[in-house]
């Protein structure tokens, strides 16, 4: 067999200075994050949400009393309970009063289907739900298919300067802000083992299949935390810093990134609650200029496309790091939106099973365009054959990333066979195609289940797809794969183009997209059919929904979904 080069783990000769490559990380409950800068920054600004302030003091004020109220309620240890919030401080204040009471979260997105919500709620066994008023009719609808006992509603009002002082209850619900203006705090005290309990039930996409809830535990998402935190190193002052929260809090990604690392360094969360909102998005920039932007590739391919872009540019110019992941960032977007800006981006790569940061380009060293970078402390990665796990691919040959570390998920809730099938020992399998480099970088190609086979040849998607976005003309693009009704088990590919604006729909159009392909990749990865959309669709966190296509085209050929 030959050498192992994974084994070397020559990534960790390319670490910026002061990385350490080892962590000992501490046995504690998430809420420990909260308690400590509320210690050492009480007056500190913790959440700036629609022009109103809310100190590291209020806010573990606010948390204690949830978790007081969770108790009252009947919540034990290890019951779940949900939250179905946007962007509100009512989120960040509902997932720290549930650590708090000693339970765990379950995030449901406020864009669920009531089919979706429904789903959730069952699979997760949750009795309660945190929601936004907003949503009341969805859940009235379905609230006897579920186990729910005590719906508790909040408005977007309820923590800004234009808060009402006494909402009135509404049947069937209890009132967030009247439950913790009503009540004296008094937290439960107990010890955590931060290895074994779990913090967070973290639904995957479901993609394939239905959704899973990946259980984090408490050591999952404090390790990530903090080999994160350590890997942005002089970049990240404690006590100091703003972040801006633009990503969905419902998201693994914003979870950690946006909400978690930012209150264990005591910064300050700048939240938009509507990540679709540019006007507001550049407004909360100007009033807080915040020091990070965790975003994904959506988000500033948007950025790049407003005509008053040039305006918010000495705004935009607090921005020092840009973390980027959750999609692939198309490497032209990338280098326009550092020209335009002068932030940084650094391009990682994660899962909701790794809570979810697994790799990242360094700060101060070589940034690889293209690479999603290299495993962050106490991280292994190996790239193993797409059909036997047990065969380690050479240096340079593409296959299966597993991953290895403190941040992978303890399993599948509920789920011992689709554990099974994706965690093998300490590994976990991530259904994702990359190589490594010589250096340790390591460079996705694409999902495992998104290849596509073109008479026993591979094409991925991903790769036609930034070559797409080098065109003047494509603002975005999808390729997905077709049945070939001639060759059974083969496919054939199609492309989605949105267009971007001065640039006309037409057959014409198409051939040449065509021939630009053809100059760069094999003819046989050249899309067949080419068909022009005005959007595609997408989820919250701006990931292209490859499914949704392939539905749209089974229905098209009569083909049940």
């Amino acid at each position: 067999m030959s050498e192992n080069p994974y084994a070397k783990k020559p990534w960790l000769d390319h670490y910026d200075q002061n990385v350490p490559h080892h962590i000992d990380y501490p046995n504690m409950n998430i809420y420990e994050f909260l308690d400590n800068s509320a210690k050492d920054f009480g007056g500190r600004t913790a959440i700036w949400f629609m022009k109103n302030k809310i100190t590291y003091k209020k806010f573990k004020d606010i948390a204690d009393g949830l978790a007081t109220a969770l108790v009252n309620l009947g919540v034990k240890r290890g019951d779940v309970v949900a939250i179905m919030i946007p962007n509100f401080p009512q989120f960040i204040f509902s997932y720290y009063g549930i650590l708090k009471a000693g339970a765990i979260v379950t995030a449901c997105s406020v864009l669920h289907t009531e089919h979706e919500l429904a789903y959730q709620l069952n699979d997760s066994g949750a009795e309660i739900l945190l929601a936004w008023d907003n949503q009341i009719e969805k859940i009235n609808k379905i609230r006897d298919r579920t186990r729910l006992r005590h719906v508790i509603i909040t408005n977007v009002l309820d923590y800004t300067m234009m808060a009402p002082r006494n909402p009135p209850e509404i049947a069937g619900t209890m009132q967030f802000i009247n439950l913790i203006n009503d009540i004296k705090p008094n937290p439960p005290k107990f010890e955590t083992n931060s290895q074994e309990a779990i913090a967070c039930l973290q639904y995957t996409g479901g993609t394939t299949g239905l959704p899973k809830g990946a259980m984090l535990t408490h050591s999952n998402i404090v390790s990530n935390c903090i080999a994160t935190h350590k890997w942005l190193g002089a970049e990240v002052k404690r006590g100091k810093d703003t972040g801006l929260t633009n990503l969905p809090l419902f998201h693994i990604y914003g979870q950690t990134v946006c909400m978690n690392i930012l209150i264990y360094n005591g910064s300050t969360i700048a939240l938009n609650p509507d990540p679709r909102d540019q006007k507001s998005l550049f407004e909360i920039i100007k009033a807080t200029s915040p020091r990070m932007f965790p975003g994904v590739p959506t988000m500033y391919m948007r950025l790049l496309e407003r005509d008053d872009l040039e305006d918010y540019a000495r705004d935009l110019k607090s921005i020092r790091i840009c973390n980027t992941g959750a999609a692939p960032m198309p490497p032209e977007v990338l280098k326009e939106f550092e020209e335009r800006t002068g932030g940084k981006i650094l391009e990682g790569y994660g899962l909701t099973e790794t809570s979810p940061v697994a790799t990242t380009n360094p700060v101060q060293g070589e940034r690889k365009i293209g690479s999603v970078g290299m495993p962050i402390s106490d991280t292994e990665l190996k790239i193993v054959d797409i059909d036997d796990y047990t065969k380690i691919m050479p240096l340079g040959e593409s296959g299966e990333i597993m991953i290895k570390g403190p941040q992978v998920m303890k399993g599948y809730w509920n789920k011992p066979e689709e554990t099974a099938d994706q965690k093998k020992g300490d590994w976990l399998l991530t259904g994702d195609i990359a190589i490594m480099d010589e250096d340790g970088y390591f460079f996705i190609v694409d999902r495992k289940k998104d290849m596509i086979n073109v008479s026993g040849f591979k094409v991925y998607p991903r790769e036609l797809e930034d070559v797409l976005f080098e065109h003047e003309a494509i603002e975005n693009a999808a390729v997905i794969g077709l049945p070939n009704p001639d060759i059974p088990g083969s496919e054939k590919v199609k492309a989605f183009i949105v267009l971007k604006d001065g640039f006309k729909e037409s057959e014409e159009m198409k051939a040449e997209i065509k021939e630009f392909l053809r100059q760069t990749v094999a003819v046989y990865k050249v899309p067949k059919f080419i068909e022009f959309r005005k959007e595609l669709p997408e989820t919250l966190v701006g990931k292209v929904l490859r499914k949704d296509l392939k539905d749209i085209e089974a229905r098209k050929r009569g083909e049940e979904v």
